[in-house]
């Protein structure tokens, strides 16, 4: 054979070998049904009950695992503008104050119950005992005393999820149905074959609940566990035969007061707490930039305007905002015990605080003045967030309709958060983010604005590659 013969055959065969790569490759990578998807969670879950005003610390963990057992009527897409679910179409009158929601037709719940409008009527009112909900024919109608002009965007909120209570029991139309339940510890679900918006590819998923960030990377390591969450500080790092999934900044780290300022020394003292506190500091070196700085309630993801809030730190400004003031005794702050970077940012506070001449001891178990806490952003949608923020504080809900009546402008919206920061019961910190480590296997991972899982789209291959 010629040289130039063998030449071409060598390449023909290498070509050959690269068109039977790539087709492997992608062969490997096709979404197929089957397989037992093992997470874990750190944040406590002790009901599965959205509804359930109580379950505040749980907000993050329902927010994960609510969507795989319930529908909602409405979800919001990422510009937080709201998409059918199990309504397909809503309208209102004039005033915004009555509502029709049509229901899709021929969804059932996991134990064949038909979606009727009798059922999400006595769902919405478990959640909503102001809202007047009637059924009418194969639609739902809420009426309220006042405009409400969110409700679509409302009615996408977990807490909204449609529930059919039975005996007990919780049951949903969402794309998998419980198959075990042992609250705070284990949770097992089961994929539906007739979920109305199509099965999902894994058969099964299983999630362990309560477990340290220490012991689910560990597992992970292991190939025990397939998904689990990471702490802020550690999303930045490398995960050894695996890869970090982050949403949109979903959470506020800040320090929340016990109760408002007494009097206007106190009321000086919080403020110059504010300007005090080094946020980026917090950000880059106790978190390793997982988060952004906080000067308001929101991220600028969600309002456009969050920068015109300070963030940078101005001691000067401080000790001129304390000329004349004796703080009367230390501040308790107190923080999470099962956080391990809560306690280093409550000591990086008492430092900066000291530097204004501020005394305060983080301590977690003394009754604190104030608390470091993590506050779960529940929607995509601003004006929503903001009030069940201010609501979760116990604070007075924030006038978001000033120019209008019906439609709030960025203007109203920015108006009333700043109203919300000036009761100074809040000093926001840190807009954090939710991570997941996945293993290699995972394929389809995908997580909302909001920190949601969207597990039905996640596939596993037959082995680890």
């Amino acid at each position: 054979m010629k040289p130039t013969s063998l030449i071409w055959l060598a390449i023909s065969s290498l070509a050959l070998a690269n068109l039977m790569l790539t087709h492997g490759a992608q062969a490997a990578t096709r979404p197929h049904y089957g397989g037992v998807l093992r997470l874990a969670i750190s944040r406590p879950l002790s009901s599965l009950d959205s509804a359930d005003a109580s379950n505040i610390s749980g907000q993050t963990a329902i927010q994960h695992v609510a969507p795989l057992l319930f529908n909602t009527l409405t979800i919001l897409d990422d510009r937080g503008e709201p998409q059918p679910a199990l309504a397909l179409a809503w309208k209102s009158d004039y005033n915004l104050q009555r509502w029709e929601i049509q229901l899709r037709p021929g969804i059932t719940f996991s134990n064949g119950t038909p979606l009727t409008a009798n059922a999400v009527a006595a769902s919405l009112r478990v959640a909503n005992p102001r809202w007047n909900i009637s059924p009418a024919g194969n639609s739902v109608i809420v009426e309220s005393d006042m405009a409400a002009p969110q409700l679509p965007a409302e009615l996408a909120l977990s807490r909204n999820s449609i529930v059919l209570r039975e005996g007990g029991k919780l049951i949903g139309t969402g794309p998998f149905a419980l198959a075990q339940w042992d609250p705070g510890k284990n949770l097992a679900l089961s994929a539906r074959e007739d979920y109305w918006a199509g099965r999902p590819f894994v058969d099964s998923v299983e999630i362990a609940i309560g477990r340290s960030p220490r012991d689910q990377m560990l597992s992970l390591e292991l190939g025990r566990l397939d998904g689990v969450e990471v702490a802020a500080e550690q999303a930045s790092g490398a995960i050894a035969g695996g890869r970090v999934v982050s949403s949109a900044p979903d959470e506020l780290l800040a320090i929340v007061f016990s109760h408002d300022a007494q009097s206007p020394e106190e009321r000086r003292l919080r403020q110059a707490l504010g300007l005090a506190i080094d946020r980026n500091l917090l950000n880059t070196v106790v978190l390793h930039s997982a988060g952004e700085p906080a000067g308001g309630l929101l991220p600028n993801w969600m309002t456009g305007y969050e920068f015109l809030f300070p963030t940078a730190p101005d001691t000067a400004r401080a000790r001129q905002v304390l000329e004349g003031i004796t703080q009367s005794s230390a501040w308790n702050l107190g923080y999470d015990q099962a956080d391990p970077a809560a306690r280093v940012i409550a000591e990086r506070i008492a430092l900066n605080a000291q530097d204004a001449g501020i005394n305060i001891k983080p301590n977690p178990s003394a009754s604190p003045d104030a608390q470091l806490l993590r506050i779960r952003l529940v929607s995509r949608d601003a004006q929503v967030a903001l009030s069940h923020l201010a609501s979760s504080l116990q604070l007075s809900t924030p006038d978001l309709h000033k120019s209008s009546p019906q439609v709030a402008s960025t203007a109203d919206l920015y108006a009333a958060e700043n109203s919300v920061l000036q009761t100074q019961r809040v000093i926001p910190l840190l807009y954090l983010r939710t991570s997941v480590a996945l293993a290699r296997n995972v394929h389809g991972w995908s997580e909302g604005q909001d920190g949601s899982w969207n597990l039905p789209n996640v596939w596993l291959s037959p082995e680890k590659p």
